[in-house]
């Protein structure tokens, strides 16, 4: 709902706020597209209709599948992740924050990678409380992604792009429908899934996506930040 960033989500979803003349939305998608995805699973919520309506608008040829959160102002996102369980199925996916604006670099490089698994993740970066924190070993697999992680000891901030395979695709799934049996799960993050998988030995790993431009937009702040960022020409 954009809560953090009122009054500009009052009558506006936060993706469909401009960055240097495009909404965050319009980026995102041309960024897929551009890189040969032409189908996309759209979780939507508050507002959804100004964002079936820009998309149908904007990207006629893009496969579109959207699907409701009803319940989306009680829930978080792991709650919107398994929604998508019938449609994704066992398919290999990008799962995308819709508040990122980011370079179309960090993309390609993410589909590019060798791992299957994989996390977007910038080590660059000024860490405090509100960002997913990730830590990584020696062989650069990822033993700790969530909030909670002590800044001192994180490696990098999760910018919330990541890369999951046909295979834990099905056991993802499987974990957050176990994890959404339990009301007291429904305000939890889709990271603390991908956490009890690393737990269970299923691999995931960082993609190093320091120096490309990437900004999460939670507050005024941040979305003030993402326009001098974007602006710059490239």
């Amino acid at each position: 709902m954009g809560s953090r960033i009122r009054p500009l989500t009052d009558n506006c979803p936060k993706s469909l706020l401009k960055v240097d003349g495009k909404t965050i939305l319009e980026m995102m998608i041309s960024h897929l597209q551009d890189c040969g995805i032409n189908e996309v699973v759209f979780v939507l919520g508050y507002l959804q209709e100004q964002i079936k309506d820009f998309v149908k608008a904007n990207f006629p040829d893009l496969k579109v599948h959207f699907i409701t959160n009803e319940r989306y102002a009680e829930t978080n996102t792991g709650f919107s992740l398994l929604l998508s369980k019938d449609l994704v199925g066992d398919s290999p996916f990008i799962k995308l924050d819709a508040d990122v604006v980011f370079d179309k670099e960090i993309l390609k490089n993410l589909i590019a990678s060798e791992y299957k698994n994989c996390l977007c993740v910038d080590k660059h970066i000024n860490l405090d409380a509100e960002e997913i924190k990730v830590i990584v070993d020696e062989h650069n697999r990822i033993t700790k992604a969530s909030k909670l992680v002590d800044p001192k000891l994180a490696t990098g901030e999760s910018i919330g792009i990541e890369k999951i395979s046909s295979e834990t695709a099905k056991l993802l799934f499987a974990e957050l429908e176990l994890m959404m049996q339990n009301e007291t799960n429904h305000q939890e993050y889709y990271e603390v899934a991908y956490e009890k998988l690393m737990e269970k030995k299923v691999p995931f790993y960082a993609l190093d996506i320091s120096g490309l431009r990437w900004t999460e937009i939670d507050t005024k702040e941040d979305f003030a930040s993402a326009k001098k960022i974007f602006n710059q020409k490239t």
